[in-house]
């Protein structure tokens, strides 16, 4: 098959020495307590396969998938490193027993059928155990834990961990996180033996994760904003540079794309880029609902996206830049350290998470590691 990747249309780079970066940051934040890392949706979307040796390399010796799948390819992926521990969060199904011992896996087990399915199959190992303190998603309920099932799993299966998950940590100073952690001091009361885990990216970025045994960041590894209000401490690891087409001449007056959303206001020179929704660039990001418009980056200035965001194309308002920064054939810059991730997100009226893993299969896809590469 002939390799047309130098031919796409943009270049997505994912830095894993800004992985290993932001990891360290975020056992500075969550020490004493061990840093485990989230690695699901393939590594929210900057590839597992690259991802998880380099999060290994930096010293992260627990991985959280959500799938079965997924949790193989973590596996493969820590063949150097055949002591980490690698967990499923989306549970137990019956029968899986083999598969995860074959491949040293474990379930993250939520609700007493989970619980007498995986004894039923004779399972080897640690799983964790989940229960609810107010998510209301995966989990046990609190009622459970008076089960014969749980006499039964800490008797032949023992938990390596109590877990459970803050629902709106990234919320500074939210009432229910205060609920939640009233609710999990008692759980660990009632099951004292053993080891803890509870903080997401933004409750081990408000150092909740200090007083448990394990913190489980995810978005913020890959440089995303976790907590709502304040600076993001994190170091941007994904970067699209998307490749000029064309530059036309815009009338005032005329528009620009589908449904004529933008109506040139002056005589505006238009650069047509190779991306669009096809590429997970959102079409929301058209702006308008009261959110601003999204944008881009040529020379480390912003460049506002003009008209609607297609299957394949943008359109920027380059009038204000020199013809030869926005020429056929010339980068600009549509995710990196001038256009954030959650800017990104912030025009499209969702989260970095969304936006990240959204990253479309057309890109040149280029893996770097700034501690190791020059």
């Amino acid at each position: 098959m002939v390799d047309t990747s130098s031919f796409a249309g943009a270049t997505l780079t994912i830095d894993l020495g800004a992985i290993k970066r932001n990891y360290r940051r975020l056992t500075e934040m969550a020490a004493p307590a061990e840093t485990g890392v989230v690695v699901k949706a393939n590594a929210y979307g900057c590839g597992i396969s690259d991802v998880v040796p380099a999060l290994a390399e930096a010293g992260a010796q627990t991985f959280f998938t959500a799938l079965l799948d997924e949790a193989i390819a973590a596996r493969t992926a820590l063949t150097a490193w055949p002591n980490a521990r690698v967990f499923v969060l989306n549970g137990y199904q019956p029968g899986a027993a083999s598969v995860m011992a074959s491949h040293d896996i474990a379930p993250v087990l939520g609700s007493l059928s989970e619980i007498a399915a995986w004894l039923a199959d004779g399972a080897q190992g640690a799983p964790a155990l989940h229960v609810d303190t107010g998510m209301s998603r995966l989990g046990l309920e609190t009622g459970d834990l008076g089960s014969d099932l749980i006499d039964r799993l800490m008797t032949q299966s023992p938990p390596a961990y109590l877990m459970t998950h803050m629902a709106c940590a990234d919320t500074p100073d939210h009432p229910k996180t205060f609920e939640q952690l009233v609710a999990f001091a008692a759980l660990r009361k009632r099951l004292p033996n053993l080891p803890t885990t509870l903080a997401n990216s933004a409750a081990t970025i408000a150092g909740l994760a200090k007083d448990t045994d394990l913190a489980r960041p995810g978005i913020a590894l890959y440089g995303g904003r976790a907590v709502n209000d304040g600076p993001n401490p994190m170091e941007p690891v994904v970067r699209i540079d998307a490749r000029v087409l064309q530059t036309r001449t815009v009338k005032q007056g005329e528009t620009v794309g589908y449904g004529a959303i933008w109506k040139a206001p002056r005589d505006s020179r238009v650069a047509i880029v190779a991306v669009g929704y096809a590429d997970g660039y959102l079409r929301a990001g058209s702006g308008g609902h009261g959110r601003p418009t999204g944008f881009a980056a040529i020379k480390h200035t912003r460049v506002p996206l003009v008209g609607r965001v297609s299957m394949d194309l943008i359109a920027l308002d380059v009038t204000d830049f020199a013809p030869e920064d926005a020429a056929p054939g010339k980068t600009v810059e549509l995710l990196g350290s001038h256009v954030t991730v959650d800017d990104v997100a912030d025009a499209a009226g969702t989260i970095g998470y969304e936006v990240l893993t959204n990253l479309g299969k057309r890109y040149e896809r280029i893996v770097i590691d700034t501690e190791k590469d020059t």
